[in-house]
C-alpha cells in the first residue's frame, strides 16, 4: 500500500471494553470513539490490533449486546472507504464473520505481514507468541478447538457470556495478561520474539499489543518493536506518517 503525501495509517490496541463492567468502559469507549472520529479525515488505513473487547463471542445468530457507538463508529469509518484491519486478541479470538459481514473489515487470527512506501511491519496482538506464556498457549489450544466452540455455543448466551466476563477479568492464564511493568528488554517476550524474526527476515517494525505498555525499542539499525500500550490507562496509539511510525497519546 503506498501511503498518499498527508495521509497516515493508524494503529490502536487493548481498550477490554466491557471491562470490568460494561458502565465502567463506557467513558474509555466514548473516548476511543472521539479519536476514531479525529483521525478519520487524515487516515489511510486503521489497524486495532486485538482486545478490543474485553469479551466477544459469536453465536450463529448472537453477538454480545453493547459497544454501539465503538461498532457504529467502525461502520461509519469503513464505509467512508477507509481500509480498518481487526487483529483478534486473547480476549476477544472468537470472531466467526461479524465484523466481516457487517462492518466489512477483514479479521486476522495470526501475525501478518504489511507494506507501506516500502517500508515493512509485521502486526499482530501479541499473545502467546515469544518463549513464554506456556500455560495460555495451551489454553488457547483448546479456546480455538472447534469441539470446545461447538460445546460453548450450545450454553445459553446469558449463562456463557457472564462466565466467560467472569474469567477474563479473574483468571491470569485464561487472559494471558502479565503484569503491565517494564522489567528490561531481556525480560519482554515479544522483544526476543521479534530479533528471532529478523534472524528470518528483515522488518521495519513490529507492531503488537497484549503488554498493556506503550514501548519504542530499536532492536538494530534499521528496525523498532513497538507496543501500543492500551486504551485503560496510558490511550496511546501508533501513526506512521509514510515515513517513520511513532507512539502518541490522546489527551
Amino acid at each position: 500500500m503506498n501511503i498518499p503525501q498527508g495521509k497516515k495509517v493508524y494503529f490502536a490496541s487493548d481498550n477490554h471494553l466491557g471491562a470490568p463492567t460494561a458502565e465502567a468502559s463506557r467513558p474509555r469507549e466514548k473516548k476511543f470513539v472521539a479519536w476514531l472520529d479525529s483521525i478519520k479525515h487524515d487516515a489511510a488505513a486503521i489497524f486495532l490490533v486485538g482486545d478490543l473487547f474485553d469479551f466477544w463471542f459469536e453465536y450463529k445468530t448472537v453477538v454480545p449486546k453493547g459497544f454501539t457507538r465503538t461498532l457504529g463508529k467502525l461502520a461509519e469509518i469503513s464505509d467512508s472507504g477507509i481500509p480498518i484491519y481487526f487483529f483478534v486478541g486473547n480476549h476477544d479470538l472468537w470472531m466467526n464473520g461479524y465484523f466481516q459481514e457487517e462492518l466489512n473489515i477483514p479479521v486476522y487470527h495470526k501475525p501478518k505481514e504489511f507494506i507501506f512506501n516500502n517500508k515493512t511491519f509485521f502486526i499482530g496482538h501479541g499473545d502467546g507468541l515469544g518463549p513464554h506464556d506456556k500455560g495460555y498457549k495451551r489454553m488457547k489450544k483448546v479456546f480455538t478447538n472447534s469441539f470446545f466452540k461447538w460445546v460453548f455455543r450450545w450454553v445459553h448466551p446469558d449463562i456463557g457470556v457472564k462466565i466467560a466476563q467472569y474469567l477474563s477479568v479473574k483468571n491470569k492464564l485464561i487472559s494471558g495478561d502479565d503484569d503491565a511493568e517494564f522489567l528490561g528488554e531481556d525480560k519482554e517476550w515479544l522483544v526476543q520474539y521479534s530479533k528471532e524474526k529478523l534472524n528470518e527476515k528483515h522488518y521495519n517494525y513490529f507492531v503488537f499489543g497484549h503488554r498493556h505498555l506503550p514501548l519504542e525499542i530499536k532492536l538494530n539499525e534499521h528496525s523498532k518493536y513497538i507496543n501500543l500500550g492500551d486504551w485503560i490507562g496510558y490511550y496511546t496509539y501508533g501513526v506512521f506518517d509514510g515515513e517513520n511510525l511513532e507512539l502518541k497519546e490522546y489527551k
